[in-house]
């Protein structure tokens, strides 16, 4: 089902009751009825966007090879208006060296804001390498870090 959002129109796709996409709407995406799961997942996601919701509290369905889901769990855990490098998750993973694939893996992550890969950054900090484009990533940082983040990273 294709939303209405304050970042522009979101395509949000369930299976069952289990989010399994989440991202901006494209001119080619087709069109389906809306159901309780999406209906909510949009719920939630306007109260994140209104920065009322700071975690995500819906049933999702990650389908990745596991080195995406040991990726994905560990950007799951950047606090709310926080960064990491790829090097950081790639290290968390346990695989130092594998920054470049820690950014690939992000690449194919259908869940965006829910697995926040906005949250990863560059080396240098800065913003760099988004899927749903940089403009998006830039506005959902700053939009953490308008609402009652003290800090925008870690060391």
């Amino acid at each position: 089902m294709t939303y209405d959002s304050a970042l522009g129109p979101l395509l949000i796709e369930c299976k069952g009751e289990a989010l399994v996409a989440l991202r901006p709407a494209g001119p080619a995406d087709r069109l389906t009825p809306s159901t309780p799961a999406s209906d909510e997942a949009m719920r939630q996601v306007g109260q994140y966007i209104a920065g009322t919701r700071r975690q995500f509290e819906l049933r999702t369905e990650l389908c990745g090879t596991p080195f995406q889901l040991k990726v994905w769990a560990a950007t799951c855990s950047i606090p709310y208006g926080e960064t990491r490098t790829y090097a950081q998750i790639a290290q968390m993973i346990g695989s130092p060296k594998a920054a470049r694939a820690v950014g690939m893996a992000l690449r194919r992550n259908p869940l965006m804001m829910v697995v926040p890969c906005h949250r990863v950054v560059g080396a240098s900090g800065d913003l760099t390498g988004f899927a749903f484009g940089i403009e998006i990533k830039r506005r959902l940082l700053e939009l953490e870090r308008n609402n009652g983040t003290t800090s925008d990273s870690a060391t």
